[in-house]
């Protein structure tokens, strides 16, 4: 187990960068010029992020990227 102390200017910077990369991946899930291997290993990353989001963010807002199943369908 490691830890990290960090103040809250970076805590918000490290919110944004997650938050701009999760954003990111989720607009190119939409695009169907992808290859659908691409596109899972782009969830594979995306579930990383979020996972990491979580230990950063209040419970709300983590709601608004919560992947889900039906989520994924459409953007396919």
């Amino acid at each position: 187990m490691l830890g990290l102390l960090i103040n809250q200017k970076e805590l918000k910077e490290m919110q944004y960068l997650i938050k701009r990369e999760m954003d990111e991946i989720l607009f190119d899930l939409k695009d169907d010029r992808i290859d659908h291997i691409v596109k899972r290993a782009m969830e594979e990353r995306y579930k990383i992020l979020f996972a990491l989001f979580k230990r950063v963010a209040a419970p709300n807002e983590c709601l608004n990227y919560i992947l889900n199943r039906q989520t994924r369908e459409q953007k396919r």
